[in-house]
C-alpha cells in the first residue's frame, strides 16, 4: 500500500448515514479523518454531476451511503440512488476510472460500528489505488506555466 491519504467526499443521507457517523463519532469508532462529508436530505438527490464533479475537483474517491432498501424517508430514494450510481461506475469504468474510486452502501443510524467499518474499507481501497489522475481539471495557474 502507498502512503497517499487519499481525499474522500462522502455525500450522506441525511436520515440514516449522517446519523450513523454522528453516532461513530460519540462512541469513539476509530477510522481515518479523510473523508469530507456532505450531508444531503436523501442519496436519490445526488447527481452523477456532484460525482464527477468530486473527481475533477482532485477527490481520490467518492462513497455515497443511504438508508437500507425500503426504510427510505422520500419511500423509493434509494432505490434511484442505486439504480444511478450502478451505471455511473460502469460509465466511470468505460472511461478508464477505476470502479474501486465509487463506492456505495446502506447504513441506518444505529449502525455506527458499520459505519466505521466501511469507512475504513472504502479508504483502503482508494488508498491501494493510489491518487486519482483521469479526470481532474488543470487549474487556470497550472495550464499558463
Amino acid at each position: 500500500m502507498s502512503s497517499l491519504e487519499p481525499k474522500i467526499v462522502t455525500f450522506l443521507c441525511n436520515w440514516c448515514s449522517y446519523g450513523a457517523a454522528d453516532l461513530a463519532g460519540v462512541s469513539r469508532f476509530q477510522y481515518p479523518p479523510n473523508m469530507r462529508v456532505i450531508r444531503v436530505p436523501c442519496s436519490g438527490r445526488i447527481s452523477p454531476k456532484m460525482v464527477l464533479a468530486a473527481l475533477r475537483k482532485g477527490a481520490d474517491g467518492v462513497w455515497i451511503s443511504g438508508c437500507h432498501p425500503g426504510d427510505c424517508h422520500y419511500i423509493e430514494g434509494n432505490y434511484y440512488a442505486r439504480r444511478k450510481f450502478t451505471l455511473l461506475k460502469e460509465m466511470l469504468e468505460f472511461n478508464g476510472i477505476e470502479p474501486g474510486r465509487l463506492h456505495f452502501s446502506w447504513i441506518s443510524s444505529a449502525e455506527g460500528v458499520k459505519f466505521a467499518e466501511v469507512a475504513n474499507k472504502v479508504i483502503d481501497e482508494v488508498k491501494a489505488l493510489g491518487p486519482a489522475t483521469v479526470f481532474i481539471k488543470e487549474s487556470p495557474e497550472e495550464s499558463a506555466a
